[in-house]
């Protein structure tokens, strides 16, 4: 029977990769010029509120444990560095690496953005039920009265940064590159929109935590891939399996 995982490399350039990454950034500038952010908020809050914000699936499942889930795979993931299980038999040591430093990357961009950004969440407006007032993100340096360290969306990366394995696999599997990308989008978007549910982000925040995470992980791919090309100019041995630690 033929194997999902066991496809011909994929015929993706970095071409391609780099129009969709443009059309993508585009998409999300376009919703964030929208004004659609305030529109969407007021689906779930109102001058009492957000009403899930404080709900028990949404703090305790939604929220923290899916974020204690996230470092549990990035756990995973590192000790099948090593220890391969499954689909990542398939995949090389260097790539292994990368899939795991890219997740890392992602996870340690965001956090860094988030701590010194000055934008709050939606529960924070005085329109919700809170002190601060709507400032878009674009307006650098402009403070908006709340607490501010709400954009990107850090939650919602917990299911973004694993688009680090679309990029690891895509070399080897193109079939299971895709599923995988998929799933990580979805992971992401699902978060994202928990949140959004409680007050603690906009849209544009998880549009643009997708991107980022997406940029993040091309980029480090292009590194690896750079690098394994020279050391194989130097070796002269296959460029996967000259670093596979199977």
């Amino acid at each position: 029977m033929h194997s999902p995982f066991r496809n011909p490399p994929s015929e993706t350039t970095a071409s391609q990769l780099l129009s969709w990454t443009l059309i993508a950034l585009a998409c999300v500038v376009a919703w964030d010029f929208s004004g659609l952010d305030l529109a969407m908020a007021r689906w779930f809050g109102s001058s009492h509120g957000f009403a899930l914000q404080n709900n028990w699936f949404m703090v305790n499942i939604a929220h923290e444990g899916a974020r204690k889930l996230a470092w549990a795979i990035v756990l995973g993931l590192s000790l099948m560095i090593w220890w391969p299980l499954g689909l990542l038999r398939q995949v090389p040591y260097s790539r292994r690496i990368q899939l795991v430093v890219a997740s890392l990357a992602s996870l340690i961009v965001m956090a860094l953005m988030k701590r010194f950004s000055a934008t709050s969440c939606p529960w924070d407006l005085s329109e919700f039920g809170g002190l601060a007032h709507y400032v878009s993100h674009w307006a650098w340096g402009v403070t908006d009265g709340g607490g501010g360290h709400c954009f990107p969306a850090g939650h919602a990366s917990a299911g973004f940064a694993f688009v680090s394995g679309y990029f690891a696999l895509r070399h080897t599997a193109a079939h299971a590159a895709r599923l995988w990308l998929a799933a990580a989008l979805a992971a992401g978007f699902s978060l994202g929109l928990a949140q959004q549910m409680r007050g603690a982000h906009f849209m544009s925040h998880t549009l643009w935590t997708a991107w980022l995470c997406w940029t993040s992980c091309w980029i480090c791919d292009l590194a690896v891939t750079r690098y394994l090309a020279r050391q194989t100019r130097i070796t002269g041995a296959a460029p996967e399996a000259a670093y596979s630690a199977d």
